[in-house]
């Protein structure tokens, strides 16, 4: 059966084998650019300051994320939040002092503002290799780490990409579980031992 495009379909042949290279094409020496999440090539993911933390968790399920880009229209900027802000201890903390329950906070109260986001610098980035984002996750203490550069139209600077200890240790072939910083760093020096 063909389709009415320029591209015909065909049955599989019998034989066919999988093209994989049977190691992982990004290494720890790789270029840090590799395992960058680049937003001029993937959408982000993001949510308003005035939603729900169910709203955001729901989001982060449903698009397979760990982490939203809070905005505030026009494309700024207001802040993140981490599933680790939505289903640690801190909403319940926030809602204990306010005498309110979890449900009903908002991705204002748990989010962290812009100020207070450490960001590395694209031109940075570029002469960097994948251990070296690690160890700056790793001294921060953090699973993500937003990119910035200048938008060449506007000067201004921008959020151009982030990079995830998650999504590194999966390029890197660790099967990294849960929310716990400590372990998700275990894994994956553990598979850089090896």
């Amino acid at each position: 059966m063909t389709l009415a495009t320029k591209v015909r379909t065909h049955k599989i042949s019998k034989n066919v084998t999988l093209s994989a290279s049977g190691y992982n094409l990004v290494g720890a020496e790789s270029p840090a650019i590799e395992a960058m999440t680049d937003f001029l090539r993937v959408n982000v993911v993001m949510i308003g300051a005035d939603d729900s933390v169910i709203e955001a968790n729901a989001r982060m399920i449903s698009r397979g994320v760990r982490m939203l880009i809070v905005n505030g229209g026009a494309d700024s900027v207001l802040g993140l939040i981490t599933a680790r802000d939505i289903l640690g201890e801190k909403p319940i903390q926030v809602a204990q002092a306010r005498g309110c329950k979890r449900d009903e906070l908002l991705v204002a109260d748990l989010m962290t503002p812009i100020g207070s986001v450490d960001t590395l610098y694209l031109n940075e980035v570029l002469h960097a290799k994948v251990v070296d984002i690690l160890d700056a996750l790793k001294h921060l203490g953090r699973q993500h780490i937003l990119v910035e550069d200048v938008d060449p139209t506007s000067g201004q600077p921008r959020v151009r990409g982030m990079f995830s200890a998650t999504h590194i240790g999966r390029l890197l072939g660790v099967p990294v579980l849960g929310f716990e910083l400590a372990s998700t760093f275990a894994e994956i020096e553990a598979a850089l031992a090896d």
